[in-house]
């Protein structure tokens, strides 16, 4: 056995002895202890009661790759060149930036119940406890970049705040450029990267990382917002969070949907929706740049994706890349 058969024999949140455990997989009981320090690194909580066994203190929901495939519309399933699911990777991104691009038309997609080395924007780390999370990056192959290809992080934030309306029952804020927000709290994030292929084409992978029922004392830790982070346990209170592979599924189809038409339509068909959803709008903001940094209001996006900022009376600035952030009082 290992830890990760393990994992699945507790997923289901009920005590399982010591004894029984040892006697399905045919080994020690002690074979059986070793095992739960990883899960203790994965971030899970496991009770050990003399006389009654292990228990892990939540449930988890665990990704299943030929139950997620099947769910996925047939028209989308036949699109989906890989759908690579692990217990624990560095990271979702990184996985499908090092491996060969999906065949042009073609989707590739990764999802991770634990990252060691999630990133978000700028480098900084995202981890959330295994299981606790959605981790999910695709990716996609153009033939060649697209012209509005700056905008495309925040086409990515249109489609996941469809997803999340219309799954989870829950209406999200989306701050430029790749941030998602609820009641003024960070609820995942996004993260684009792509690299040049030969005769010009363009290999874009699309991470998304969505905080879904995180232990209520780390949700402090995982953001330096205000406010912090929050999860979508929270949000959807006090029906609790869907489940993750329902959000998985939405998200590929939709994904897979907007990748394929981009080249053609643009960020045209989500530009509406951005602005409707826009946190930064009409606020007082902090840009950050390596010479420094400069503040104003908000006054939205461009149609290329691009952000206004008035940073004087009748002065305005336009942004392409950088951090911003909400300026204080």
């Amino acid at each position: 056995m290992d830890a990760e058969q393990l994992l699945a024999a507790l997923a289901d949140g009920k005590a399982h002895s010591g004894e029984d455990l040892a006697r399905a997989f045919g080994v020690t009981r002690a074979a059986v202890w070793k095992h739960i320090p990883k899960l203790a690194d994965w971030g899970l909580a496991v009770d050990a009661v003399p006389g009654v066994g292990y228990q892990l203190r939540r449930g988890i929901d665990l990704f299943d790759a030929g139950a997620l495939r099947s769910a996925l519309a047939p028209e989308v399933a036949a699109r989906v060149a890989a759908l690579d699911i692990f217990t624990e990777i560095e990271s979702t991104n990184r996985y499908l930036l090092a491996a060969p691009p999906p065949s042009p038309g073609m989707l590739g997609a990764c999802i991770a119940e634990y990252q060691t080395a999630g990133r978000g924007r700028r480098g900084r780390r995202w981890s959330t406890p295994l299981g606790a999370g959605l981790c999910l990056s695709v990716a996609w192959q153009f033939a060649a970049a697209p012209a509005e290809l700056s905008a495309l992080t925040l086409a990515v934030g249109v489609v996941v705040r469809r997803v999340l309306a219309r799954v989870a029952g829950v209406e999200i804020a989306l701050k430029w450029p790749n941030d998602l927000v609820w009641d003024e709290r960070k609820l995942g994030g996004i993260l684009l990267e792509l690299t040049a292929e030969g005769q010009g084409g363009c290999h874009v992978v699309a991470g998304i990382g969505i905080n879904v029922a995180l232990p209520a004392e780390l949700l402090p830790l995982l953001s330096d917002w205000p406010r912090g982070a929050v999860d979508l346990a929270t949000a959807c209170a006090p029906r609790g969070a869907p489940p993750r592979a329902a959000i998985a599924i939405g998200l590929i189809e939709e994904l897979t949907e907007l990748f394929a038409s981009y080249a053609e339509t643009g960020f045209h068909a989500y530009r509406d929706d951005w602005r409707a959803a826009d946190y930064l709008r009409g606020r007082a903001v902090k840009l950050d740049e390596a010479a420094g940094h400069i503040t104003g209001t908000a006054l939205g996006i461009e149609a290329d994706g691009a952000l206004l900022i008035e940073t004087a009376p009748g002065a305005r600035r336009r942004i392409i890349a950088g951090d911003v952030s909400l300026r204080s009082a």
